[in-house]
């Protein structure tokens, strides 16, 4: 392998509460912190471990989105990632961007930088999709390794285990491949101040998902996005035939 090409998303960060917008057309995204999506850096991690095991010669970074994603790009450079590629998508076009116009941003660029390897995180924390790496592969009809707990080189090319409900499965791939990291994949290492000094200093490349060829018109129309409903309080009963009565009365049984 020579090249790998990293999917990073910038999301609102894991430890802030989310809340509905006003208008009910998604969440509160101003003055709120954002960050790498989780399941990303973990994919950038083992991308920047195939590069000092001498598996890969060069990680690029590549994330979609307003001017803001190029933070998660730097953050991408400074965990040991060499360049990066910003796709500009921005306002209402970005708020209605779905997987299949990111997996064909992502198929458009693996072919242009010639990678022989794609690694995305699992999901975002934000929709949890779980779709891009699925339809990345499908679009460059490549071989796909998802939810991927440990990968392996081979002389054939990839031994993967997966995490699946039942456990884990192990498969075999050839390359190039799409991959998807999965939590216990790795631990991600701390950018240290030295390394996010230097991420400034290496090539960030813009572009526009127009330049790529790729359609991004919205498939979708948001109609409405409400809160969950509020857990009501619990109610003690007396005994286990009042306890049936209740779930039958609230149709649980």
């Amino acid at each position: 392998m020579s090249r790998i090409l990293v999917g990073v998303k910038r999301v609102v960060d894991y430890a802030v509460k989310v809340r509905v917008n006003p208008e009910k057309t998604g969440v509160v995204t101003q003055g709120v912190k954002h960050s790498m999506n989780p399941f990303d850096e973990i994919a950038v991690e083992e991308a920047v471990k195939m590069k000092e095991k001498k598996l890969a010669s060069e990680v690029i970074a590549v994330s979609i989105g307003p001017s803001q994603s190029q933070e998660v790009i730097r953050t991408a450079l400074a965990m040991g990632a060499d360049r990066g590629i910003h796709v500009e998508v921005s306002g209402k076009e970005y708020d209605l961007l779905q997987p299949i116009h990111v997996s064909k941003i992502l198929a458009k660029l693996a072919l242009e930088e010639k990678a022989d390897l794609v690694i995305l995180g699992k999901q975002a924390i934000d929709d949890d999709c779980n779709q891009t790496a699925q339809m990345t592969a499908a679009v460059l009809d490549w071989p796909q390794g998802t939810f991927c707990n440990k990968i392996e080189k081979t002389d054939a090319g990839l031994t993967i285990t997966r995490e699946i409900d039942g456990g884990l499965e192990t498969i075999k791939t050839k390359v190039p491949a799409v991959l998807s990291a999965d939590l216990r994949l790795n631990t991600p290492r701390y950018a240290t101040l030295p390394n996010i000094m230097k991420a400034k200093k290496k090539p960030l490349k813009k572009v526009g998902a127009s330049d790529l060829g790729v359609d991004t018109n919205p498939r979708i129309d948001i109609i409405s996005v409400e809160d969950p409903p509020v857990r009501q309080a619990g109610a003690i009963v007396p005994d286990v035939d009042a306890l049936v009565s209740k779930l039958k009365e609230g149709g649980h049984c």
